[in-house]
């Protein structure tokens, strides 16, 4: 009788074993994809760098916009707030976006506010470079792009297919 109860407590007990290790992995998994990039990030302009972009761009046309946290997909884990600014040559943000994987910065020809408009304006949207800070990052733009031919800047993340944040060039 005892040994019939041992059995079966010892087929539990690995049994919530097996349970616990594998809940483990699956936590351990989630908590790495999020914190990975955060990890990798590399470091965002400084306040004077910053300062430097925008007194470069005086001497020339410069598009800004601000991005909000207030965009329809917007939510705790995709958004961006702060300052873009657009020149011939160069993007950059005065703010933050949300920490991810794989951000990428488009020019797109009308404002776009959805993971589905987005994906239906893909087509005559032009991928400017990947994001690799997620605090004051710059990117070149790439010559063969005239910024006054786009409407709207966007965020998106291209390992899960999410909208980060969206805004329209002034």
């Amino acid at each position: 009788m005892i040994a019939s109860i041992l059995a079966i407590a010892r087929r539990y007990i690995i049994l919530f074993g097996l349970i616990k290790f594998c809940a483990g992995l699956i936590i351990g998994f989630g908590l790495g994809v999020y914190f990975l990039p955060i990890i990798i990030a590399e470091k965002g302009l400084s306040e004077a760098e910053l300062t430097a972009l925008s007194a470069a761009a005086d001497s020339q046309k410069v598009w800004r916009r601000a991005f909000t946290r207030d965009l329809p997909e917007s939510d705790a884990f995709h958004w961006g707030e702060g300052r873009i600014h657009l020149t011939k040559d160069r993007v950059w943000l005065d703010g933050a976006v949300s920490p991810g994987p794989d951000y990428r910065l488009y020019l797109t020809k009308d404002i776009v506010r959805t993971k589905e408009g987005f994906e239906t304006a893909r087509a005559s949207a032009v991928q400017t470079g990947p994001i690799k800070a997620f605090e004051n990052f710059s990117l070149n733009t790439p010559d063969s792009i005239d910024i006054s031919d786009y409407g709207a800047v966007l965020i998106w993340c291209e390992t899960f297919s999410a909208f980060i944040t969206a805004g329209e060039i002034s």
